[in-house]
């Protein structure tokens, strides 16, 4: 097989090669202002497409009154342009923000999910940046983007490549949709036993319910041998520092650094940034928690790691750690009040955040609630585990089909 070079690498002889203005347009989003935003959904607004909230796809501030141009439906995708460039989504809906661009084209000679791969080519986001312009803020410009080359074999043979990627992609997201229903088969028990005081009594029976004695406290009634106490009483809890610029790299050299919750999932972050000099450190199994808006975003390490100013870590005192999880989760009404303080950013203290009430059972059920759920968070660890193999599989299966290295037989 003989191959040509492109701006992008090289490519089989009997590939065509197209730039990407000649493939699809660039569609930026609007700039809006943050008069114009909220913190929560209401009837007619719909979730604002900003860079921080793409990766979890929990959407933290909301927008209406905006033409359909800048609407991006689910089988749309979403291509980040500055800051953080080359990062793609879809099966999001929303308002696509400044940072970002709309892919829109209409051509029988693509299908839509090559392309969609094709972006998500490391190759391609590492091309991205490098033409990106700004020494602060990386901007990715339509003009010089548009420029961009890129190879692809005939339609029958794109949508081969995407099928093989999108098998392990819907593995993925089949594991992604058991460990939702565990979290929320954790959140339901959390509930029953923790707000509504229906945890098991002695002879195995819902506790209120069953007529067990309750008390008046501060936070209302509690069951009787409960009491009210400060956060700072069940976790340990430390504010990041963010090190010196100088020394974030890319290449793994030193300790994983965190700055926010930029790099949060639904539960254990991606490792991008690593710091040679760290301040302050996050053992592995420290809850990660967003300290700056939208204060109350949640991870869990998964290794020992640099946390910076944007986060804290908190540690269980009684090593409970899943009872501290859903009991941090729980408090998101809490955080939100901390999340429209300060002249520009919310953001919450360290003194504020020890100094947060709640309501402590007794050590005998607490400890009862963290066996209990502790064995759905294993659960949820080994596929979440599983899902990062799947996609460092993906990933180096990805530049090899679209480059044709590795080519799909057709039927």
């Amino acid at each position: 097989m003989s191959f040509s070079d492109t701006i992008f690498g090289k490519v089989p002889d009997d590939w065509t090669v197209k730039k990407v203005g000649e493939i699809f347009e660039l569609r930026q989003g609007l700039q809006i202002s943050k008069k114009k935003r909220l913190c929560t959904l209401q009837d007619g607004y719909i979730p604002l497409l900003k860079i921080t909230d793409l990766p979890t796809k929990i959407f933290s501030e909301f927008v209406t009154d905006i033409k359909q141009n800048y609407i991006a439906n689910k089988e749309d995708i979403v291509y980040t342009r500055t800051g953080n460039v080359g990062l793609v989504y879809t099966d999001v809906e929303g308002c696509i923000h400044n940072n970002c661009f709309k892919i829109i084209f209409d051509n029988n000679e693509f299908y839509k999910y090559y392309i969609y791969y094709y972006l998500k080519n490391e190759k391609m986001n590492k091309l991205s940046n490098s033409i990106a312009s700004g020494s602060v803020q990386k901007d990715l410009p339509h003009s010089t983007f548009n420029m961009v080359e890129i190879g692809y074999p005939k339609i029958e043979e794109q949508k081969a490549i995407a099928n093989i990627l999108s098998t392990l992609d819907e593995k993925i997201e089949t594991n992604n949709q058991i460990n939702k229903t565990l979290e929320e088969m954790a959140q339901t028990i959390f509930k029953q036993w923790f707000v509504d005081f229906e945890f098991p009594n002695e002879d195995g029976e819902p506790y209120k319910s069953s007529g067990g004695e309750m008390v008046e406290s501060e936070l209302g009634m509690i069951p009787k041998g409960w009491e009210v106490g400060k956060l700072d009483d069940i976790a340990i809890i430390t504010m990041g520092q963010s090190p010196k610029g100088s020394s974030y790299n890319e290449d793994s050299d030193g300790v994983v650094f965190y700055q926010g919750r930029t790099d949060f999932t639904d539960r254990f972050p991606e490792k991008r940034l690593y710091t040679t000099e760290p301040k302050r450190i996050a053992q592995k199994g420290n809850i990660l928690m967003s300290v700056r808006a939208p204060v109350g975003d949640v991870n869990i390490a998964n290794e020992e790691c640099c946390i910076g100013r944007g986060l804290c870590s908190l540690q269980s005192k009684n090593n409970m750690n899943s009872y501290l999880l859903y009991t941090i989760l729980k408090l998101k009404e809490k955080f939100n009040i901390f999340n429209g303080e300060g002249t520009v950013f919310g953001s919450i203290n360290q003194k504020d955040l020890k100094g947060i009430k709640i309501i402590k059972p007794t050590d005998e059920i607490s400890k009862k609630f963290d066996d209990t759920i502790s064995y759905l968070d294993k659960q949820y660890s080994v596929l979440d585990k599983e899902s990062r193999n799947l996609k460092n599989t993906r990933d180096i299966l990805l530049p090899k089909l679209m480059s044709g290295e590795i080519r799909v037989p057709l039927k």
